[in-house]
């Protein structure tokens, strides 16, 4: 990897709000362009540093992990059904990926994009000394925030990856970094939103969009999810519960919960339409097949009587292409035009089975079960049969998982890992399933630049 330095100086590009850092294959001549700034002036005021943090956002947008995270993953599992030809794609559906796979070099680049601006607005805001201070803590927890979240999907995909922490100035060495072993990667997450929770406000910026930029709440949450993930079942009750006992969030029901002024959100990507990349991509007129719908046993597998779940009803539609049924995928009515959804990052419902799943690993049957019918109440549904034991309760969060996250942000791939259930799940329906399906490859193209990288068992030739 190649530096922009201008006699040592880390030079920081902000364009449309938008923190730019080259990874060129050659050095520039000296002198910034017209668009670019020092570091020192990009971080000397609160104005132009949180120009650089918003970028942080609409970088998040620009490489599309909302959608690349989501669709990727559910065609790799079994909540989404791909209705095109692209091989990449296709790739994933089959669960036989080639380490030269394009979609998947793209998000690791684009991931490690997102980590490296990152890494330079900490910086940055670390050696600042002109920022009020509560405006430095908050940018400074938005940086680790989402840091963290970038790093969260790369372990989860890819297993070990190479932990990026400093600025560009260090972009040679860090170029040539090894695989960091996944618990340490996930350490490092606990510790940046940690970190993150105890810089940020508990309110919203009233100038973003709404709930448009990460607050305390958004930390706690994606802290209850890391630590649901660990195993640490004692901290994922304690962080979901600090989300949940929040007067500031709701369980609107499912056909209002993702409208961006819905109250169940609890971090969303906002953007000037409304329109967001998953209305674009399940949502089509009648005569035109979706690129990505519901299998028909996601479809099927939705509770009918004695009432029929909600969500089925408001989060799915049948329609007929070609003498074909699809099923739609409708959370996000607005395909086109303008709307008024946002890529909704974190909602309260997660919370809500994150500290049900945590309980019932803890034997707290009853509080889990409180928890899980907080959901399914939202749903139209009953709650849950009393006489269900652990295991039985397990498997009732592990579906209600399904039905209230399918198609968004990849949550049934990473269930099916972190549960230890996709090859019992996924091998049956998959012709071409192994057990080491369960991470993608590491980019070919990355291992032959850096011979410190080594590939994922399954995928070495």
């Amino acid at each position: 990897m190649k530096l922009n330095i201008n006699n040592n100086i880390l030079l920081f590009a902000i364009t449309s709000a938008t923190l730019l850092v080259s990874s060129c294959s050659k050095f520039v001549e000296l002198g910034a362009p017209p668009n670019q700034v020092l570091a020192g002036d990009a971080f000397a005021t609160d104005a132009s540093a949180n120009s650089v943090i918003r970028g942080l956002y609409t970088t998040t947008l620009s490489i599309n992990l909302p959608g690349t995270s989501t669709f990727y993953t559910g065609v790799a599992a079994d909540d989404l059904q791909y209705n095109s030809a692209d091989p990449n794609t296709s790739e994933f559906a089959s669960n036989n990926l080639l380490n030269t796979n394009y979609n998947v070099a793209n998000f690791w680049y684009n991931t490690y994009q997102l980590i490296k601006n990152a890494n330079n607005a900490i910086s940055g805001l670390e050696a600042s000394t002109s920022l009020t201070p509560s405006v430095k803590d908050q940018l400074l927890g938005e940086a680790k925030f989402f840091r963290a979240y970038a790093y969260f999907y790369l372990v989860n995909l890819y297993g070990d990856v190479p932990l990026q922490l400093r600025d560009d100035l260090h972009a040679f060495e860090d170029a040539v970094l090894p695989r960091t072993p996944a618990q340490q990667v996930y350490d490092q997450i606990i510790a940046d939103l940690k970190d993150a929770e105890s810089k940020m406000a508990p309110t919203y910026d009233a100038t973003a969009s709404p709930r448009g930029r990460a607050n305390k709440a958004a930390a706690s949450a994606l802290l209850a999810r890391v630590y649901l993930y660990q195993k640490d079942y004692q901290n994922a009750e304690s962080y979901a519960t600090k989300v949940l006992q929040s007067t500031d969030y709701g369980m609107p029901t499912p056909d209002k919960n993702f409208v961006n002024s819905s109250n169940e959100v609890i971090l969303q990507l906002g953007n000037q339409t409304g329109v967001t990349t998953f209305g674009a991509n399940y949502i089509t007129t009648a005569t035109v097949t979706p690129g990505y719908t519901l299998p028909d046993a996601v479809y099927n597998s939705f509770e009918t009587l004695p009432t029929p779940d909600l969500r089925k009803i408001n989060w799915t539609s049948s329609k007929t292409v070609s003498n074909k049924t699809y099923y739609a995928i409708t959370k996000y009515k607005a395909s086109s035009g303008a709307g008024s959804e946002y890529h909704v990052m974190l909602r309260l419902a997660e919370q809500y089975l994150i500290r049900a799943e945590a309980r019932a690993k803890l034997g707290k049957l009853t509080e889990a079960r409180t928890d899980v019918d907080a959901v399914r109440s939202r749903a139209g549904l009953a709650g849950l049969n009393t006489s269900l034991n652990q295991s039985q309760l397990l498997s009732a969060i592990e579906t209600e998982r399904l039905h209230e996250f399918f198609g968004e942000f990849g949550h049934r791939w990473l269930d099916l890992k972190r549960t230890d259930r996709a090859n019992a799940v996924l091998a049956p329906i998959k012709s071409n399933w192994q057990t080491t399906d369960v991470l993608f490859p590491i980019p070919q193209a990355q291992i032959l630049i850096n011979r410190n990288l080594t590939q994922n068992p399954g995928y070495e030739n």
